[in-house]
């Protein structure tokens, strides 16, 4: 018999059954497009600007009914990338125990033990040699760390000093990581999500059919966020202390608008 202080416990790997999480992009109250440089976006200063990239890792899922219990799925069969120009990458398709869940967890990054890990465990889309930064890869080879969140684009608001592409466009860059290891102990962009479930549909997971978790992910909040900030004025943020700023503004990104059971 659990007492109260014990914490909730686990469900054991037994009875699994398939589940989704969709990451349905959005900016703002607009569809998601790359390239959309004929009818671009505006922010929340005023800033038009258009999307060349997105990618960002989705890792360390975790489901909990409404009693407590919760379900982590294994580690191994638990790291995403979403890609903004790959619509097939939207689903984050793992196995959890027959149940229904009313809350839904995930890192948004990669944490630092599997960033620390020999590169055999790092596999699949954590490769560090699949494509290489300048590419379009989520891997800084120079600093032995993942790019968590990856967004860029281009925007006429961005000064020539402040643009330094040799093509002449006008980009932003934002590519935020740090998992506060040895290379950079004060820097941690790792993000952890919790999204309550109950309003817009709990996931009631079954053997016999596939239950998906429908989010919308909002890039405009990259802008519009708790830190809000300019284009203008920050163009390009990478390895940097603010870059903190920016990935706080990353949790708000996340909003759940139904499940389908």
């Amino acid at each position: 018999m659990c007492k109260k202080s014990d914490p909730a416990p686990e469900f054991q790997e037994q009875n699994l059954a398939p589940l989704s999480v969709e990451f349905d992009n959005i900016v703002g109250d607009r569809t998601f497009s790359v390239n959309n440089t004929g009818s671009p976006y505006t922010n929340g200063a005023g800033e038009k600007f258009s999307i060349s990239m997105l990618q960002y890792f989705i890792s360390n899922i975790k489901v909990t009914t409404a009693e407590g219990k919760s379900y982590t799925v294994n580690q191994d069969s638990s790291y995403f990338m979403i890609s903004g120009a790959d619509k097939a990458t939207r689903f984050a398709k793992v196995n959890v125990p027959e149940g229904d869940y009313t809350s839904l967890t995930f890192t948004m990054g990669v944490d630092s033990l599997r960033s620390t890990m020999p590169i055999d465990k790092r596999t699949g889309v954590l490769d560090p040699a699949a494509g290489g930064h300048d590419s379009g890869g989520m891997y800084w080879g120079w600093n032995s760390g993942y790019i968590f969140f990856r967004f860029e684009g281009n925007s006429s608001v961005i000064s020539d000093d402040a643009n330094g592409d040799p093509t002449g466009k006008k980009q932003f860059k934002y590519h935020i990581g740090g998992f506060g290891g040895y290379s950079a102990p004060t820097i941690n962009n790792i993000k952890t999500v919790t999204l309550d479930l109950r309003t817009a549909g709990i996931a009631r997971v079954r053997k016999d059919r596939q239950s998906n978790i429908h989010l919308f992910v909002d890039v405009m909040k990259v802008f519009n966020g708790t830190n809000s900030f300019r284009i203008a004025e920050h163009p390009n943020v990478m390895f940097s202390e603010y870059s903190t700023k920016v990935a706080n503004n990353l949790t708000g990104m996340f909003r759940h608008d139904h499940t389908e059971n």
